[in-house]
């Protein structure tokens, strides 16, 4: 697939800074040196998805489809050939080609087993409450597997208007989040959770600013509908605050005890999932993941709670059972 990826990307898109990420960040593509870092982990197991960038960012639809179907396969393989490692799999789809979008999330929850989709956002710019992608919200509410959201923002897109690239890396720390935040926004307000009420969406970096603003959320819609006469609320069924709950939230959040905790508070025992960002840190992933155990470790919570989101939720979620590893 990486091979692929570079020989059918878009002309110059594998150059520059991406190049720089993938070439740099080898466990990515080191599955071998993946498994001996695992092994430094009693019990640590992986669910695999595809890192970025998104493959409708770096090819065209058709080329994307090719890739998508690709890279699928070859995690599928992965898991089947370490099944005590890998236990499950998120499907990377063509998001810039919706009917095969669907068609890939068919294949791989059917005929590979996978345990929900990914996307990015934005898809090419688009927001995921686009009507386009209500067709994937239906398949994957029907299917009761998960649909993982990934934030996805370049240096390209500038810190302040008056200038043509962002700096110092903010893209990436501050603009991510920020891109979670409004992709979960638009979800509710939208009425994406109303009309799919048992949707479940994993939000990376445990929700993004969702839960240190819930406050500011409910008052600056309340702000909005009695003194500047805004709808939105009207076609909801509940308060906002309350489709904000039904997100999962990742705990990505490099080691922060106060932060995820943050977001444990707001989401509940329930709706907060182990995650790591393996292994975009400076020790190709044996940072992010003895620092997040830690963080979770280190929470005022009983060990049973900890235990629900070390692995319970996840199987639930995932449809798993012991007998999978």
């Amino acid at each position: 697939y990486k091979d692929a990826l570079y020989q059918k990307a878009d002309r110059g898109f594998y150059t520059g800074r991406w190049a720089q990420v993938i070439e740099g960040t080898p466990a990515l593509s080191d599955v071998y040196g993946r498994l001996r870092l695992m092994d430094k982990y009693d019990g640590l197991v992986h669910v695999l998805s595809v890192a970025s960038p998104a493959i409708e960012e770096a090819a065209a639809p058709e080329t994307a489809v090719y890739l998508a179907s690709l890279v699928n396969d070859e995690i599928a393989e992965l898991c089947a050939k370490y099944p005590n490692k890998f236990i499950a799999a998120v499907a990377c789809l063509p998001m810039n080609d919706v009917d095969a979008a669907l068609k890939e999330a068919e294949r791989a929850v059917k005929d590979l087993g996978f345990r929900g989709v990914q996307v990015f956002t934005p898809v090419n710019g688009k927001p995921l409450d686009s009507p386009e992608f209500m067709p994937l919200y239906e398949m994957m509410s029907r299917y009761d597997l998960p649909i993982w959201i990934h934030p996805a923002r370049g240096r390209s897109v500038p810190d302040y208007s008056g200038e043509s690239h962002s700096k110092y890396y903010m893209y990436q720390m501050f603009g991510w989040p920020y891109e979670t935040t409004a992709a979960m926004v638009r979800l509710v307000f939208s009425g994406v959770l109303e009309k799919y009420p048992n949707i479940k969406f994993i939000t990376h970096h445990c929700g993004a600013m969702i839960p240190y603003f819930a406050e500011r959320i409910t008052v600056g819609q309340d702000y909005a509908e009695v003194h500047l006469k805004t709808k939105w609320k009207q076609a909801l069924s509940r308060p906002p605050i309350d489709y904000f709950r039904m997100f999962y939230g990742d705990t990505a959040l490099n080691g922060s005890t106060a932060a995820v905790t943050c977001g444990y508070d707001f989401f509940g025992t329930e709706h907060i999932v182990f995650g790591t960002d393996f292994p975009y840190d400076d020790e190709d992933g044996n940072r992010f993941t003895r620092e997040v155990i830690r963080s979770v470790e280190l929470m005022d919570i009983p060990e049973e709670n900890k235990m629900m989101i070390f692995e319970t939720n996840a199987r639930r979620l995932l449809h798993l059972n012991e007998a999978s590893t």
